[in-house]
């Protein structure tokens, strides 16, 4: 392929056609810049990917441009890339697995910027083993998204849940829960909104749990919708297309109290840093929430 760049990821080699095609224009950051990114986090990236059916989110004209949303794994992939069908209403999708950084590195070469993940895994698809609560601020002030992660992290600790907590890369944080796959997605949805309903009558004129923009009142909303069967939030280590090439990065709960954190702490150009610690390891235990649920149903009479 002429003018193509040969990375060696993993035991394959991934061709990057047009690897000086800029991508983010007001950084100069290349395609193959990407794809080396993705290659370098790809061994602290790959085990929040594996087994999970992906959206992928394509700027193949650089980050400029809308870009577009695709589900259908690509029909010019090599059979090396996994795939998993999976039923959808009328029909079924078949769905990029990434199991291994030539994977990644092929996803950038097709301008995939962003790799979105379900919050389950193609063997049980309606049996989610993450909880995803998303912090998304009414301003650009981010005080108000550190308040409400400590308050989300204590009501979670009430319940004995342990909690991960992530930067998007956009405007806010996510609050990961990790679970044992008992539970269903509608049974895992409708857990997320009683805590967050608890949590927002706490903190009342501080927080909110309505969806509609012009109801909020500049309360910060906490989002509980990507808890559902096909929906996906955005992965560990992704990059977001949005100026500086920001990255949702794995942070430790202790992160909240450096001043400079905000959503877009970190970037593409911070990846050999991003590898030098692990803020999820050692990774806490699945747990049930049936447990949870009850804990929390007597916190609500209480």
């Amino acid at each position: 392929m002429s003018g193509a760049l040969t990375i060696r990821a993993g035991r394959r080699t991934v061709e990057v056609g047009r690897p000086e095609k800029v991508l983010f224009a007001e950084d100069g950051i290349t395609k193959a810049d990407l794809a080396t990114y993705y290659r370098t986090v790809s061994r602290r990236m790959i085990p929040h990917l594996r087994g999970r059916p992906l959206m992928l989110e394509r700027h193949p004209d650089g980050i400029g441009d809308r870009g577009f949303m695709q589900k259908d794994i690509p029909e010019h992939f090599p059979d090396w890339v996994h795939r998993a069908e999976l039923p959808k209403e009328g029909g079924t999708v078949r769905y990029v697995l990434c199991e291994d950084a030539a994977t990644l590195v092929l996803l950038a070469d097709q301008g995939c910027v962003t790799p979105h993940r379900w919050l389950s895994r193609a063997d049980r698809p309606d049996r989610p083993d993450r909880l995803v609560f998303d912090l998304d601020p009414s301003e650009d002030d981010f005080a108000p998204v550190r308040d409400a992660a400590r308050w989300l992290r204590d009501l979670l600790e009430e319940l004995r849940l342990p909690s991960l907590l992530m930067t998007t890369g956009s405007r806010g944080l996510h609050v990961i829960v990790p679970l044992d796959r008992g539970a269903t997605f509608d049974d895992v949805r409708a857990f997320a909104a009683d805590v967050a309903g608890v949590l927002a009558a706490r903190h009342p004129d501080r927080l909110t749990t309505e969806a509609r923009k012009k109801a909020r009142g500049g309360r910060l909303y906490l989002d509980i919708q990507r808890n559902a069967y096909g929906q996906t939030s955005v992965a560990p280590y992704a990059v977001r297309a949005r100026p500086g090439a920001p990255v949702a990065a794995p942070i430790a709960w202790g992160d909240l109290d450096d001043p400079g954190l905000d959503a877009r702490r970190w970037a593409l150009a911070d990846a050999e840093r991003l590898l030098e610690d692990n803020p999820w390891s050692p990774a806490p235990r699945p747990r049930s929430l049936g447990a949870a649920a009850d804990r929390l149903r007597h916190s609500r009479r209480g």
